[in-house]
């Protein structure tokens, strides 16, 4: 009997046998199709949810599998975005094979250059060249990826998101309780923010549109980690890409930014609503007061992958959002209740500078 000459598979870790076996088997069921080669399976990355990502060598080139693992994980809005994002004439991952009981799927690969990466490294012309970019891309996803597809990104989900700072930053990671007075300021803020955001239009949301999602692509940027799309406010985005969670930049590079933005939206006919569309400081107000909320979420979900899901990495990057917070919270009166809770917990004096790169 002849043997294969096969080098061994590449080691992937797996925490349960039984997920490994079905993989092996989902594998094997595919790999003649696509001329998969087995023995080239590597990890590519991982995110801060239950996903993870490896790479595998085809006849064709590189391919990327996605294991999401159920229950945790559902791939069926990953499809579904993914087609809407092809139809949209975006760059995002093609889905070649789909097991959604099992939450395996087979992907084109859209290469290793992240935006991250390329924007820490890149000349101030690349960089807003490169920003440019994400912003026309992001023009075209609100304008032609369907919105009313998408879950609303409604009340009760804004609501969940600001009660994870409380709950996992202020107690789990600080051990802090608040007073009666100090929740009652927290509600107040919160009922400012939700009322903000359910104000403006909405507009298919990515929710996580930021460099570390975008892969440097021609005519790009490619779109990654967009299972989680929502039907929700027209500024959420934008926020998301000019105060990220692993870069930051000069205030006067985002204003230019979001100007730009802002600018090429209205002539588009994005949804920027009466009042958004008439002013770009009413404009800014509102994303700076989405970004709060957003800064606030995260504030609580790295805190939460830190003493739940033991990744403790996300943490290191807590300051940066104290400091995006301070910052919106000192600019605006409603919002400097907020201040006396933040204090304890980053330092920051309300009027004190503070560098956020």
């Amino acid at each position: 009997m002849s043997q294969s000459t096969e080098a061994p598979r590449a080691p992937i870790p797996w925490a349960d046998a039984t997920r490994r076996a079905a993989f092996d088997r989902w594998l094997d069921s595919i790999a003649s199709r696509h001329g998969l080669q087995a023995s080239t399976l590597e990890p590519a990355s991982a995110d801060a949810s239950f996903r993870r990502y490896l790479r595998i060598g085809s006849a064709q080139g590189s391919r990327i599998i996605m294991d999401a693992p159920p229950p945790q994980e559902d791939v069926r809005p990953f499809v579904q975005v993914a087609e809407a994002i092809g139809a949209a004439g975006l760059i995002g991952p093609q889905v070649l094979e789909c097991d959604a009981a099992q939450g395996f799927l087979l992907l084109s690969d859209l290469g290793n250059e992240l935006y991250l990466g390329a924007l820490q490294a890149a000349s101030p012309a690349r960089a807003d060249a490169l920003m440019r970019e994400a912003i026309a891309a992001l023009l075209q996803w609100q304008l032609k990826v369907p919105a009313q597809a998408l879950p609303p990104y409604d009340e009760a989900l804004l609501a969940r998101e600001l009660a994870l700072f409380p709950d996992w930053c202020v107690q789990r990671e600080f051990g802090l309780q608040w007073s009666s007075a100090e929740q009652a300021r927290w509600q107040a803020v919160c009922r400012l923010l939700v009322d903000s955001a359910l104000a403006q239009p909405t507009v298919a949301v990515h929710r996580d549109w930021m460099p570390r999602n975008l892969m440097v692509a021609t005519p790009g940027p490619g779109i990654l980690d967009f299972q989680d799309a929502v039907r929700g406010p027209v500024t959420y985005d934008l926020a998301s890409l000019l105060r990220d969670a692993f870069l930051s930049w000069d205030e006067e590079r985002e204003i230019d930014w979001a100007a730009r933005y802002w600018s090429e939206a209205r002539r588009a006919g994005v949804p920027l609503g009466d009042a958004l569309a008439a002013d770009f400081g009413e404009f800014w107000r509102a994303l700076e007061w989405m970004g709060l909320q957003r800064h606030l979420k995260v504030l609580g979900i790295f805190c939460r992958l830190k003493h739940r899901d033991g990744k403790p990495a996300y943490a290191e990057d807590l300051p940066r959002f104290f400091a995006y917070a301070t910052k919106v919270a000192t600019r605006y009166a409603p919002l400097k209740p907020l201040l006396s809770l933040l204090e304890p917990l980053s330092g920051f004096k309300p009027t004190q500078a503070f560098s956020m790169r």
